[in-house]
């Protein structure tokens, strides 16, 4: 592979911690889904939004948890990543934001990092 095509295997994890219940997964996704300029990445097709079973760092499954991975796509994904992983973590910060707002207890943590889908 040459240097500069991994960016087209790239995604970003959301991983939410082990308070999470499926339902909270959920409601993550469809919030992200309907974010403004994820939306309109994944329209446009350079996006896609997906669960996976959580996995370690050697891609084995860990247990019932479900990771939320952003698949980055098309031949702009260098261009706009490091923009995408910023647009991720705040609307990942404004659904925890509603959680508090709308659920007793506090919303699990969370962390969004790159991930070379390659490796997973």
């Amino acid at each position: 592979m040459a240097e500069g095509d991994g960016v087209a295997n790239q995604g970003i994890r959301v991983r939410l911690d082990g308070t999470a219940t499926e339902r909270d997964i959920g409601a993550l996704r469809k919030w992200l889904e309907r974010e403004e300029p994820l939306d309109e990445r994944v329209r446009a097709g350079e996006l896609r939004i997906q669960e996976r079973p959580r996995t370690d760092g050697t891609g084995t499954p860990m247990g019932v948890g479900m990771d939320i991975v952003l698949v980055v796509t098309g031949a702009a994904a260098s261009v706009f990543f490091q923009e995408l992983l910023d647009q991720v973590k705040r609307a990942v910060s404004a659904w925890q934001a509603n959680r508090r707002e709308v659920e007793d207890g506090a919303p699990p943590e969370d962390r969004v990092e790159p991930v070379n889908l390659d490796d997973r």
